[in-house]
């Protein structure tokens, strides 16, 4: 089971890193936290549009930009674009090659794999994420029809 999502910050949270709660900002980040959908930055501008109709798709690229720097989303490169994920607990991701949903899935183990990064490479490994692609149980239940490949 995936960890809930965090609760929102704290006004005091934000303060501390230098950020006001701003009404776009919240907006903003409610709107990438109360779906699991792993929205593109227009979609979250066309969701956060529909209760401040005056905001710029550049103040929400801005604001997700920055609040994933932060720490408060997860900013994902996915193969249509940049992706945002309000689930900041450790987990990894399952994209659906039919469908093009994006799923959270448990964390694998991530030890041994840094373990034998490190001894191979000499790197330093902090972190790293794991991708899972294939097809969702929705879309295996459909005719079989082609998977369309990423690179």
């Amino acid at each position: 089971m995936i960890p809930k999502k965090s609760p929102r910050p704290s006004v005091e949270t934000l303060r501390a890193r230098g950020l006001r709660l701003t009404e776009p900002r919240r907006l903003i980040l409610d709107a990438v936290r109360t779906t699991d959908a792993h929205p593109s930055a227009l979609a979250v501008y066309r969701t956060v549009r529909r209760r401040r109709p005056g905001i710029s798709l550049a103040t929400v690229y801005r604001n997700l930009r920055r609040l994933a720097a932060e720490g408060f989303l997860l900013e994902r490169a996915g193969a249509d674009g940049l992706r945002f994920d309000g689930n900041i607990e450790r987990h990894d991701h399952f994209t659906c090659l039919s469908c093009r949903r994006v799923f959270d899935v448990p964390a694998a183990r991530a030890g041994g794999a840094r373990h034998r990064m490190s001894a191979r490479t000499g790197f330093e490994v902090l972190d790293h994420r794991v991708e899972f692609y294939g097809r969702c149980a929705a879309c295996r239940g459909r005719r079989p029809h082609r998977v369309a490949r990423t690179v």
